[in-house]
Formats: C-alpha cells, sequence, structure tokens
C-alpha cells in the first residue's frame, strides 16, 4: 500500500469515527451519513479550534484528529439541522 493510500485510508477512518461519535450524541444514522458527515467534519473542526486558538494538549495525533472531526461534525449536523 503507498503512502498515499494509506493517507486516505486513515482519513476515511478517522471520518467514519467521528461522524459515528456525532450520530451518537446528535441522532441521525446510515454509514454514507456518519462519512460524509465526519469528513466534512474534520475539515470545519480543524478549522475552529485552528482560528479560535484551541489547543487540547494530547500528544496523540490521531486522538486528535478524532476530537477536532466530531466537533466539526456535530456543528456540520446541527447547523444542516437549522437550514432544513
Amino acid at each position: 500500500m503507498s503512502m498515499g493510500t494509506q493517507a486516505l485510508v486513515i482519513f476515511l477512518l478517522i471520518g467514519l469515527v467521528a461522524g459515528f461519535l456525532a450520530s451518537l450524541v446528535v441522532g441521525g444514522g446510515g454509514l454514507i451519513r456518519c462519512l460524509l458527515s465526519g469528513i466534512i467534519g474534520a475539515f470545519v473542526g480543524g478549522f475552529l479550534f485552528n482560528a479560535l486558538g484551541i489547543s487540547l494538549g494530547i500528544e496523540n495525533a490521531i486522538i486528535v484528529q478524532i476530537i477536532h472531526a466530531t466537533v466539526g461534525a456535530i456543528v456540520v449536523v446541527l447547523i444542516a439541522r437549522a437550514i432544513a
């Protein structure tokens, strides 16, 4: 497996975990919905944490990325529900 493929698989897995955790918090379901909300949430969460200057103080990069993506996915789902 090449490095680019491995990075893509890890990114998708983080998005799936984050989408699943977000669906536990705000409700929702379905594999595709979890994956999409997690992937979009990864970008939103990363932007929000950087823009607000929030540092979690956790040294494990995967855990930090999952937390950022989960928070971002929750924000994305709540905004989508408010618009709909």
